[in-house]
């Protein structure tokens, strides 16, 4: 099976030209909804294991890469006002690069005759909305697609072999159906595709790097797990 490893939520980098557009939003680029803290570190404490990776290297809110195109929240309140031909540059130059890089990686292995694991990393937030957000770590996959599942709960007894007091949930704090980059690749590859988000509480975070223990533990149960 080939791992490929990506991260859609790395930086909350925004390109210099639109730099007009973000203007007095530091708080927001800076908080969970510019990008995932800690992703970025832990891919690439992953990345050794993976035979295709990539990281997107513009922020979440210049557009969304993790949103299929015409999704409602594919771009954020600071470029959703923008014109029809600003929007298409973007997309063009941000968008689609990352994604097509991806899918064409994808589709290579598995012309090949290989089955691919697609392994996203993603953080969130312990507290949303007020709400606290009862889970370490969450595995986000679609029910209906035995294979997900079946890696899903060998991942999770990986991680618990090491941690067993370590907090693990299915499709929490999100669902792994909802509209994403695996939901569309799914579509794209009904067979030899498993598409799994690994989203992490970010209270393992501290100035953008996850902590070095649990960073090995979960490099130690992906290696074991495919």
């Amino acid at each position: 099976m080939k791992l490929v490893l990506t991260c859609e939520h790395a930086f909350n980098r925004i390109p210099k030209e639109y730099n007009d557009l973000f203007l007095n939003a530091e708080d927001t680029l800076n908080s969970h909804r510019g990008y995932d803290p800690g992703a970025l570190d832990l891919f690439k404490e992953l990345k050794v294991l993976a035979d295709f990776k990539e990281f997107q290297q513009t922020g979440r809110l210049l557009v969304e890469v993790n949103r299929s195109k015409g999704h409602p929240n594919l771009f954020s309140e600071f470029t959703g006002k923008i014109s029809l031909q600003e929007k298409t540059e973007i997309l063009e130059n941000y968008y689609f690069p990352y994604r097509n890089s991806i899918e064409k990686a994808i589709s290579a292995f598995i012309r090949e005759g290989e089955k691919v694991l697609h392994f996203s990393v993603h953080t969130f937030t312990p507290e949303l909305n007020g709400i606290i957000r009862n889970t370490e770590i969450g595995l986000l996959y679609d029910p209906a697609r035995p294979r997900e599942k079946e890696f899903s709960k060998k991942f999770k007894q990986n991680l618990k072999n090491q941690n067993p007091e370590l907090k693990i949930r299915f499709n929490y704090p999100y669902l792994g159906r909802a509209d994403g980059f695996t939901t569309y690749l799914r579509k794209k590859f009904p067979d030899n595709y498993i598409g799994i988000e690994l989203e992490v509480n970010q209270k393992f975070v501290h100035n953008n790097k996850m902590d070095s223990v649990f960073k090995k533990q979960l490099f130690t149960a992906l290696k074991a797990s495919y």
